[in-house]
């Protein structure tokens, strides 16, 4: 299932810039580049228009580009003396540049963000803002009826996939319902899904819904399909009927009308407040990463140890606090970060400590930035033992205590941990996450080496709510990501650039964050303050 995006507007103006004219001032030009993922290239996205005799412009020609929270998305602002008549960029005297994440401009309040220009003189200013479409939320009642029976000792299980259509007419699975038990006329639960997911905002823009039969080995059988687009939807009131169609049936049978209805029992569009908007108004992300001591790492001093370090190369757990890392601190004022470890014995005493500060300090567990949080991870390995065992629960009660303290909408805090094995103690761990359910929150677990995390799975709750001592999570807030996935075939403990995308990795770790995010702030009807500036 494709995650959803925003679009994002970006205005920009320059003050003071270089005068490249002998006989006049300069006529300036801003050229948007953006980086492609994984690569070293930068490709065109759009220009400005050109400004007569101005040394500090008001572009009104604005950039709208896509925002993924979870990718380090890097813009390259290229501004132009335009003095004649050729379109390419590179014939025109250049006035300088300023290279810039989007995270950074939108994780500033208001989405404000200025800097100086590089390779010329002056600073450029730029804005972000949301575009509407971004925020809309749709919603729609679902029933069938009279559906194709597939099952040989009952009916069907059926469930619902909704597709979105794109411009080259391919589409994109972005909602699935829950399965039914026992029955040809089906009632599924509300689907809510954001506009830009399920039709990218266009209300005209096609949508495949399909239905299936589940079954438990994952064999699900086709029952039908139709198309419809959510203008159609929201018109049509409380009774859109749509024929569910097999296509191979309809091409045996002549007699063949349909395998049954899809009834729409209502739809509607409302505007919620999204991710950006808590961010624009101050919404302040706090990220604290806890790292796995215990003894079934390996000796750091030898190659075969997941926390064995050379010139060059970086060892698993780098990867993971760089990958999160990089991207989480655009959305942090103060870029100082927590960093813990647990499962290791600590001086001066050596007991077994499972939350202890990677920088040594006794008081103080923050570092400056993500190099940071690298430089005290290394500094550790040199004087914290391996040992164990591996729990989880001190850690999460830890960030847990700093976010109960600040539940006013300002401060969201994420932890990362990363491990390479099996709870300890599980029990004590479902049920810090259960309560942490109900703080603005989130825990990341990347897993690393080549352990079995299939417990790991059941705390991400993706398909099965998670309890402790009775009581359900108020809301999923753990991811859970398999560092090995992301490793080529044949990849050792430690891995160079070469061998894993970072980029990729960081996708999958970050992309729940922004629904959490929200769906907290929904819990506690916290609205967005107004951006200053």
């Amino acid at each position: 299932m494709s995650a959803p995006m925003s679009r994002v507007e970006i205005s920009v103006s320059a003050q003071n810039l270089r005068d490249a004219d002998a006989f006049s001032k300069s006529d300036p030009v801003c050229v948007l580049y953006m980086k492609e993922t994984g690569q070293d290239r930068f490709y065109e996205v759009g220009r400005t228009e050109m400004i007569k005799d101005n040394l500090n412009p008001q572009w009104v020609k604005n950039f709208d580009v896509e925002y993924r929270f979870e990718e380090r998305q890097i813009l390259q602002f290229r501004i132009y003396d335009w003095d004649n008549n050729s379109t390419r960029s590179e014939d025109q005297d250049s006035l300088g540049f300023v290279e810039v994440s989007l995270g950074e401009i939108m994780g500033n309040m208001g989405s404000h963000c200025s800097k100086s220009i590089s390779g010329g003189s002056g600073n450029l200013k730029m804005i972000g803002e949301e575009l509407s479409t971004s925020k809309e939320i749709i919603t729609m009642n679902f029933i069938g009826s009279g559906l194709d029976k597939k099952d040989f000792f009952g009916k069907s299980d059926p469930f619902l996939i909704f597709y979105r259509c794109n411009e080259m007419n391919v589409y994109t699975g972005v909602h699935k319902t829950e399965f039914i038990k026992n029955t040809l006329d089906p009632i599924w639960k509300p689907i809510v899904i954001p506009a830009s997911k399920l039709c990218a905002g266009d209300h005209d823009r096609t949508i495949k819904i399909e239905c299936y039969d589940w079954d438990s080995d994952g064999g699900h059988d086709f029952i039908g399909e139709c198309y419809t687009n959510v203008k159609t939807l929201l018109e049509s009131g409380f009774n859109n009927t749509q024929q569910l169609i097999n296509p191979k049936k309809k091409a045996k049978k002549s007699s063949y009308k349909d395998s049954g209805k899809l009834i729409c029992k209502g739809a509607t569009a409302h505007i919620e407040p999204s991710f950006l908007d808590y961010i624009r108004g101050g919404t302040q992300i706090h990220f604290t990463v806890a790292v796995d001591f215990t003894a079934s790492n390996g000796d750091p001093r030898t190659p075969g140890s997941l926390h064995y370090r050379q010139p060059g190369v970086e060892n698993q757990y780098s990867l993971a606090i760089k990958a999160v890392g990089e991207i989480i601190q655009d959305y942090d004022s103060d870029k100082l970060f927590p960093a813990l470890g647990f499962g290791g014995r600590t001086p001066p005493n050596w007991e077994v400590s499972h939350e202890f500060y990677l920088n040594g300090s006794v008081d103080n567990p923050y570092c400056q930035g993500v190099q940071g949080i690298l430089e005290a991870y290394g500094r550790s390995l040199a004087t914290v033992g391996l040992y164990g065992p591996t729990n989880f629960s001190p850690v999460i009660n830890h960030v847990a205590r700093f976010a109960a303290a600040h539940q006013d909408g300002k401060n969201y805090f994420v932890l990362l941990i990363i491990t390479d094995g099996i709870i300890s103690d599980l029990p004590a761990t479902k049920q810090a996450l259960v309560n942490a359910s109900n703080l603005p929150m989130s825990v990341i677990i990347v897993g690393v080496g080549k352990e079995d995390f299939s417990v790991m799975e059941m705390l991400d709750g993706d398909e099965r709510r998670l309890s402790a001592g009775g009581k359900y999570a108020a809301r999923d807030i753990v991811q859970f990501v398999e560092l090995r996935k992301h490793l080529h075939q044949g990849g050792g403990r430690a891995v160079n650039s070469n061998q894993i995308s970072q980029a990729l990795l960081a996708k999958d770790i970050l992309a729940e964050i922004p629904q959490q995010l929200q769906s907290w702030m929904k819990s506690r009807n916290f609205q967005p303050s107004e951006p200053v500036g």
